[in-house]
């Protein structure tokens, strides 16, 4: 039993009936850890690479492109500057490449180069010069430059700097023993000079170079996170370009959505009330024949054909409420939320704060999703109560299921919850889950608010 309710709970919520890894705990804080991270190697690595990497994309770039404008008052210059954007954008894969080993920065690659319908040589040339992308890449490379000279200079100094005096101590003998000096010379002139070579000396400048250590990471990050903003800005497919990328798996998302319904209403009404339509018809048809000869068996079959067209008409009502609830068009949102609150097997709490009423599309998904949730806590929760909040935000409307059982809900599981989530990011929707195991779970949707 306890494997069959952990199996259709997975299933239902993405829960496993397991506690949580305990998170991994550190002896040192950030502070001091991060200059031993892996994370602060990498991006140190990520600066200096730049720099040599971004002196050859800039000479090819702009000799490439100065070529061919100079050539372009000859055919020859058209070839030549769509060949200098075409290496741009294969330098862009690598840049993308370097990006995600590094930085760890998943930048999606740009649409490609769609020659025209004519196809050869001359229409991939035109598509090139007219692809914002291949521009884009090439305002990388000319920018790209001098931010790399900047932080390769910067990181490398403090990075060198820091390291060296704050291990200064170890191997301060080198200078006595190869160089005939004390120590490293901080200042001197014709008469005097000063070499840090006291121990209050030496534990000073390491105290120095450890708090040159300290700041170095923090310093790379910021400027890694200009290189995060160039590689997606500049380097990634534009703005317009992912949208459409979204609105067509939306639109994928939404038409299977339907289809499946559209399924889900076929079987019902196959498996349910036309199944007892059908035995209606026959029982009325056997009822009809023994009307003169036997008026009680008649009377019985009329009887019993009846109650067929009770239980009959309550599916038509339960699938017509699964299709639009009648309530919801005549009454809105709060009569709607509260009838599914009634059917909840857990006492639920309901409070819709609306000025007015969304869109009836937005009002049925926002219908529709409480009306899952709330079937997921009578089925899996074992919550002893819920509540229900509904209630605009500028141009959002918000959805709060809670209920205080044992937790562990997860969208990533391929749960239900996960095909919910779906369906609101069809509409520019979001679903946020709070559910660690134990206890209590927070289900929160956002949707766009159209009136």
């Amino acid at each position: 039993m306890a494997t069959e309710y952990a199996s259709q709970t997975r299933d239902r919520w993405g829960r496993e009936d397991r506690p949580d890894r305990p998170p991994k705990r550190h002896v040192l804080p950030p502070a001091l850890r991060a200059p031993i991270e892996a994370r602060t190697w990498r991006e140190f690595g990520y600066l200096m690479l730049s720099l040599p990497i971004s002196v050859l994309l800039f000479v090819f770039a702009v000799t490439m492109t100065s070529l061919g404008t100079g050539l372009l008052i000859t055919f020859l210059g058209v070839p030549v500057l769509a060949a200098g954007l075409a290496g741009c954008r294969g330098f862009g894969v690598v840049e993308r490449a370097r990006a995600r080993a590094l930085l760890k920065l998943d930048v999606a690659d740009p649409a490609p180069v769609r020659a025209g319908p004519g196809g050869g040589p001359m229409s991939w040339m035109g598509a090139v010069l007219k692809s914002g992308v291949s521009w884009r890449h090439l305002l990388y490379a000319v920018l790209h430059l001098p931010w790399a000279v900047f932080s390769f200079s910067v990181s490398l100094v403090f990075w060198s700097y820091g390291w060296a005096m704050l291990t200064y101590p170890l191997w301060q003998w080198v200078f006595p023993v190869y160089t005939g000096t004390d120590g490293i010379q901080l200042y001197g002139d014709n008469t005097h000079s000063i070499y840090l070579d006291e121990p209050h000396e030496l534990a000073l400048t390491s105290a120095f170079g450890l708090l040159f250590t300290l700041v170095t990471p923090w310093l790379i990050r910021g400027m890694t996170t200009v290189d995060r903003v160039m590689v997606t800005g500049l380097l990634g497919p534009s703005r317009l370009a992912t949208r459409v990328s979204e609105l067509e798996s939306d639109r994928g998302v939404v038409v299977d959505t339907a289809a499946a319904d559209l399924r889900r209403i076929e079987r019902d009404l196959h498996d349910g009330a036309q199944a007892r339509l059908v035995t209606l018809a026959m029982d009325l048809g056997l009822a009809k024949e023994k009307l003169t000869e036997d008026p009680e068996a008649a009377a019985r079959m009329v009887e019993g054909a009846h109650g067929e067209v009770k239980i009959a008409l309550q599916e038509l009502r339960d699938l017509a409420r699964g299709i639009h609830p009648a309530v919801l068009t005549d009454r809105g949102l709060d009569a709607a939320l509260s009838a599914v609150a009634s059917r909840c097997t857990v006492p639920v709490q309901v409070e819709v704060d609306l000025p007015a009423r969304p869109a009836p599309a937005i009002e049925g998904i926002a219908y529709f999703t409480v009306s899952e949730l709330l079937q997921n806590v009578s089925k899996h929760a074992r919550a002893s109560r819920a509540t229900v909040d509904v209630w605009r935000t500028e141009d959002r409307l918000m959805l709060q299921v809670s209920d205080d059982g044992q937790g562990g809900a997860d969208a990533t599981a391929g749960s239900g919850l996960a095909g919910l989530a779906e369906r609101l990011d069809a509409v520019d929707g979001i679903l946020v889950i709070t559910s660690p195991v134990g206890g209590p779970t927070t289900v929160t949707a956002e949707l766009p608010w159209r009136g």
